[in-house]
């Protein structure tokens, strides 16, 4: 069978509670399951999880957090020592599950850290694949980054996303094979338990992240405070609305507004350094930020 039929023909879009019981019956005759998920990290400032991929005996079964389906009934297949969970470079795929449904996970084998420890010199999911398994795939850093958030999605955002799932327990199988002929799998079983023991953290401010945008050191003291105190606003209003930093305002708008000794937002307007919605939406904030009452 092709890796093209391997996708198309072995997965579930899961939208009912009929398929919810499809998935279970399936995961409860299952003694390995394969779990990815896809998230959006570029345009939030807490990763926003999109989908969750979940490959039992008989096929893939793809849930959507947004439509309304419960997936606590995945908690006891997570934290059953007795089923093993196979991922790949999991680490953030369960603290995202762990932050938003308190998941426990117990008896994980990671295979990016497996291939690590056998010597693999490229440990992308793709090029695992082809060295233990023959097999191409085609993973693309722009489907990767596409918007996983909008629906419907495309197929080739579905194709992406089963592919992950499909290969893991065959790929698990050829790399236990490895540890155990190299006296391994102690030290991997402990590698494997921290992986499982990872926790969500959210982000925490750098306090010196001002003195790494380009064009610092050129400014002048005064341009030095003002740019530490935007940085430090723009990482407050990027936690508090949910957004990426960059997206509430770029590096160079910060640099630029830090250089000018500004009077009052239709000043700020004028200057151009803001779109119109920008200077509308943080107009007033950055005028208190400038002007040093916050």
């Amino acid at each position: 069978m092709s890796s093209a039929d391997v996708i198309e023909n072995s997965w579930m879009w899961v939208d009912s509670e009929a398929k919810v019981e499809e998935a279970r019956e399936d995961l409860d005759s299952s003694s390995l399951i394969s779990l990815d998920t896809e998230y959006d990290s570029m345009h939030y400032f807490r990763e926003k999880l999109c989908l969750v991929q979940v490959r039992a005996s008989k096929r893939t079964y793809v849930f959507d957090p947004f439509n309304g389906i419960d997936l606590q009934f995945l908690r006891p297949y997570f934290a059953d020592p007795r089923l093993l969970k196979v991922t790949h470079a999991g680490d953030n795929d369960i603290r995202i599950l762990k932050r938003d449904y308190g998941f426990e996970f117990r008896n994980i084998f990671d295979t990016h850290r497996a291939a690590h420890m056998l010597g693999s010199q490229y440990l992308a999911l793709s090029s695992i694949i082809e060295q233990y398994l023959g097999v191409e795939i085609e993973k693309t850093k722009k489907m990767q980054r596409s918007k996983w958030e909008a629906r419907p999605l495309s197929e080739g955002q579905l194709r992406y996303a089963v592919q992950d799932t499909a290969y893991l327990a065959d790929l698990y199988r050829h790399l236990n094979e490895k540890l155990s002929l190299k006296g391994m799998q102690e030290r991997a079983r402990k590698v494997f338990e921290n992986v499982a023991a990872v926790s969500w953290r959210e982000k925490t401010l750098d306090l010196l992240g001002h003195r790494r945008i380009s064009g610092y050191a050129s400014l002048t003291a005064d341009s030095k405070g003002r740019l530490k105190k935007l940085y430090r606003w723009r990482f407050h209003k990027a936690r508090q609305t949910n957004r990426a930093m960059f997206l509430i305002l770029p590096d160079s708008a910060l640099l630029s507004l830090s250089e000018g000794n500004w009077q009052s937002v239709e000043e700020l307007r004028s200057a151009g350094i803001l779109s119109e919605g920008k200077t509308d939406l943080y107009g007033s904030e950055l005028m208190k930020v400038l002007c040093g009452e916050c």
